[in-house]
């Protein structure tokens, strides 16, 4: 079947993913609401039954359970034994409960569908099932199974699904992740690192006014390391240091004994990342009685192009063929593709349908843009072949 008639496929299926789209978005999935993701992720575990899929619900205690799904049918499948193409998308929000009576699904005159989560990231489990089913109902095959990972806790910094993550990458021939694309509908190939380090500095108390000078003002040495951290940004590499918390003291008559600074840090290249944790980890205090101490660190590393060229250059010839102009870029913003592509992975991410404002009051998906990026989809599934992996 050509890209021609796959299109056409998807035009003509464009109501129903629409459909399906408006159905996941009416139900909230805040990230810290178990009962409302776990009712969600059952719902979802039956559409993907209904497609002949293999769906193992994995239970997690402190956030929602996590989703695999594996589509495997040997009737659609002509490579079981080779390893599985795997996409990645997270059903979290970070919208609260009560966010659709002031932000209900709606689709406005400019073809604009808005709703909590639209974007980033209810549709594009849509295109997924969609995918899926054409798969079926065209009678077409795929070179591997796939495998679909549908996570609850991407929102907060994946503190279950990591382990899961990186289990399912390590196995995969590549990864797929269907966050929200860049304006324009521009597949992201970069994103930076991101970490979070706390300092901590222990001075001691004494009279402000009696007797000063047998204190050692933590707020004084931290106002030291502040200027040393801010020092360490190098915006030519993209590589930023903020502190954005700052806490300390106890009375404004008491020499501080003890404040707190959290670091945002970001990075686009693993040796941006690797300079500032040495940096950071290795402060000295100013004043030798102060004692500093410092915890944190990496939360994801840099999504680096070396990972994501091997298949952006595939997807872009793929995409020609559907009339589709595909661009690449960066992002300051980190994804669970971080995770896949520190691992050497070979990951493409920004796959979801275009739109804008995510997280924002003005989050939307672009309707007429659905057929393009399901057809794209099923053609990556179709028709990318594994770069080598950068083993690390």
């Amino acid at each position: 079947m050509d890209s021609e008639q796959i299109l056409a496929y998807f035009q003509e299926k464009q109501p129903a993913i629409l459909e399906t789209i408006r159905e996941l978005v009416e139900e909230e999935t805040p990230s810290d609401d178990k009962p409302r993701l776990d009712a969600f992720i059952g719902r979802l575990a039956e559409r993907f039954a209904r497609l002949g899929a293999q769906v193992e619900r994995i239970p997690v205690a402190e956030r929602g359970d996590h989703l695999r799904v594996t589509f495997a049918d040997p009737r659609f499948v002509v490579h079981p034994q080779e390893r599985p193409a795997l996409i990645l998308c997270h059903y979290d929000t970070v919208w609260p409960v009560g966010s659709l009576a002031t932000h209900p699904f709606r689709v406005d005159e400019a073809g604009k569908a808005y709703g909590p989560g639209i974007f980033d990231m209810k549709s594009s489990l849509a295109l997924v099932e969609g995918a899926l089913q054409a798969v079926q109902e065209l009678g077409l095959t795929l070179p591997r199974l796939v495998v679909l990972l549908v996570t609850s806790d991407e929102e907060v910094g994946s503190p279950t699904s990591r382990a899961l993550i990186e289990e399912e990458a390590r196995r995969a021939a590549y990864v797929l992740v269907l966050e929200s694309p860049l304006p324009g509908g521009v597949l992201k190939t970069a994103r930076k690192g991101t970490g979070t380090f706390v300092l901590t500095v222990q001075g001691r108390a004494a009279h402000a006014g009696v007797e000063p000078e047998r204190g050692v003002s933590a707020i004084q040495e931290l106002a030291h390391q502040i200027l040393r951290l801010h020092s360490l940004t190098d915006m030519e590499k993209g590589t930023t240091v903020n502190v954005g918390v700052v806490r300390g003291g106890t009375r404004p008559n008491v020499v501080a004994p003890s404040a707190e600074a959290v670091i945002d840090v970001r990075a686009w290249s693993q040796e941006e990342a690797d300079r500032l944790a040495q940096a950071i980890t290795g402060l000295e205090p100013v004043d030798p009685r102060a004692q500093l101490r410092i915890r944190g660190g990496w939360n994801r590393l840099p999504l680096e192009r070396k990972v994501t060229q091997g298949l952006f250059r595939q997807a872009q010839a793929i995409g020609q063929e559907l009339g589709l102009d595909l661009q690449e870029g960066g992002t300051g913003g980190a994804s669970d593709g971080n995770l896949t592509g520190a691992l050497g992975a070979p990951t493409l991410d920004g796959l979801g349908v275009p739109g804008h404002g995510a997280h924002a009051d003005h989050e939307h998906i672009l309707v007429d843009e659905i057929p393009g990026r399901a057809a794209l989809l099923l053609a990556l599934l179709q028709g990318l072949q594994p770069p080598d992996r950068e083993e690390s």
